[in-house]
């Protein structure tokens, strides 16, 4: 049976091979403490949550139709959001995202009176995003790159799967990423057609007004550890 410190040795080497520290001298379960804080000493990444609170999300949709010039383009924000991001200090990259939105926490922004906030705020729950159904959306990178721009300052291109309405879609996302005292702030924003993701767009008076496909989403969110 291999020992307590045969298996620590066996441990301790294969994390040697893998950071590509010194390997120990037979003999050396003494500085195997020493080793295992060179580990953790190496790591040069950290993880950042979300702070919805001092962040902004917010999609726009255009009115289309025959009567489009008669109807208003609706901005709406998302209240309710979570996730958290992985980063390397000074690259960026290696990175990764992981956000998920409550769908039923979409709100009108606009200046509207309170029977058509209703009624527009309740049609973006029950009939566009299903909420019973599909309560949550939500965004997870497969690959992040970025390029350094300034002082703290990248430019970033995010790649990965964003679902919505139960369908999964490949997203990849532009942003700007700024990196303050304890602070990662991003900035950008991207497009998503509503048919993407079996999502049939509003219409209204036999379609002479309805939603376009085509939604604009922004962003400004900002992260700490």
């Amino acid at each position: 049976m291999i020992g307590i410190c045969s298996r620590s040795a066996m441990i301790l080497l294969l994390l040697a091979f893998v950071e590509g520290l010194p390997l120990p001298t037979a003999g050396a379960h003494a500085d195997s403490a020493a080793l295992t804080k060179s580990v953790v000493w190496r790591s040069d990444g950290a993880r950042y949550k979300i702070d919805a609170g001092q962040s902004h999300f917010t999609v726009r949709a255009f009115a289309g139709g025959f009567l489009s010039a008669f109807a208003h383009d609706h901005n709406i924000a998302i209240r309710d959001f979570s996730g958290d991001t992985d980063f390397t200090y000074g690259t960026v990259e290696p990175a990764s995202l992981r956000m998920t939105i409550k769908a039923d926490s979409v709100a009108i922004i606009d200046k509207v009176n309170a029977s058509d906030r209703q009624k527009i705020e309740g049609t973006m729950r029950d009939e566009v995003l299903e909420i019973t159904k599909y309560p949550n959306i939500v965004f997870k990178s497969t690959g992040v790159t970025a390029s350094k721009t300034g002082e703290g300052q990248y430019q970033a291109k995010i790649s990965g799967e964003l679902t919505l309405h139960g369908v999964t879609r490949p997203l990849t996302i532009a942003s700007q990423l700024e990196f303050g005292d304890k602070t990662l702030r991003a900035r950008g924003a991207f497009a998503i057609k509503q048919s993407s993701f079996d999502i049939k767009p509003v219409s209204v008076a036999g379609g002479t007004i309805k939603v376009k496909d085509e939604l604009k989403v922004s962003f400004d969110i900002v992260a700490h550890p």
